[in-house]
């Protein structure tokens, strides 16, 4: 574990010099919630409506935290580098290296984006409060757990991108799959809660990867309970070890066939 640690902390260092980049690239985030913010105040006429459970304040800052978790993933990225070192045979110079290949990717991404993600939540919380000047009903306990909720939906993100990355084992362009992955997260989970589709879409939804990745941190922090944040936690624990066992088996197949054809 010390040497996926230590490479953690490298990227972590080696992004120090880039913060500037990250707070320049918080301006079009912030126009996006402005925007956003617009609608919802156009579609909430009473500012004491409920639509599906939601009130405007609780729907704006749900958008506020999953395009947070959304922003700062960077996972087109990821799925861009590790296709390319597949399709390019690089990724040859990293299988005999001591360490298991997906941990690499994991920590190597939680390191890239660790900064990001410290600076754009506090910016968010900033930019939340500057739109509504309300704040949801959370302790510092509630709120410590919600970004528990928050790294654990970051670090299934960052493997199951691993996983459409390491398809290119098998296909020439694991772009499409990144690209259907994305939509379905941002039009499922991060634009709208999953209480505002049918029931029976909900029951789906609920099992997927949209329920651990957006909507369960978000929902927690505009509704915590602590029943709700075991039920997450749990869920995501879960969909941790399931993702991490799908990149494992797709990488060790795409190794073996590697060797097989003498690369």
């Amino acid at each position: 574990m010390k040497k996926y640690l230590y490479i953690l902390k490298m990227q972590t260092m080696s992004n120090l010099q880039y913060i500037f980049n990250v707070i320049i690239g918080f301006i079009g985030y912030f126009i996006m919630l402005f925007i956003l913010f617009s609608v919802w105040k156009y579609l909430y006429s009473n500012p004491n409506e409920l639509i599906n459970g939601y009130n405007i304040k609780q729907m704006t800052w749900y958008v506020i935290i999953t395009e947070f978790l959304w922003m700062t993933l960077g996972g087109r990225r990821l799925c861009i580098e590790i296709s390319n070192e597949v399709k390019s045979g690089s990724i040859t110079y990293k299988i005999n290296k001591p360490y298991n290949y997906v941990l690499y990717c994991l920590f190597s991404h939680i390191g890239n984006n660790v900064l990001k993600g410290i600076v754009c939540f506090i910016l968010s919380i900033c930019t939340g409060y500057l739109f509504l000047r309300w704040f949801p009903n959370i302790n510092i306990i509630n709120l410590l757990i919600v970004i528990i909720t928050c790294i654990l939906a970051f670090i299934i993100s960052t493997l199951l991108i691993t996983s459409i990355g390491l398809f290119s084992f098998y296909i020439e362009d694991s772009g499409p799959f990144y690209w259907v992955y994305s939509k379905f997260i941002l039009v499922l989970g991060t634009l709208f809660p999953i209480e505002f589709f049918p029931k029976i879409i909900q029951g789906l939804l609920k099992y997927s990867p949209v329920y651990v990745v957006s909507y369960g941190p978000a929902k927690l922090f505009v509704d915590f309970s602590y029943n709700k944040a075991i039920s997450i936690i749990i869920a995501q624990i879960t969909y941790i070890i399931i993702s991490y066992s799908i990149c494992y088996l797709i990488y060790k197949k795409g190794v073996k066939r590697i060797n097989a054809n003498g690369g």
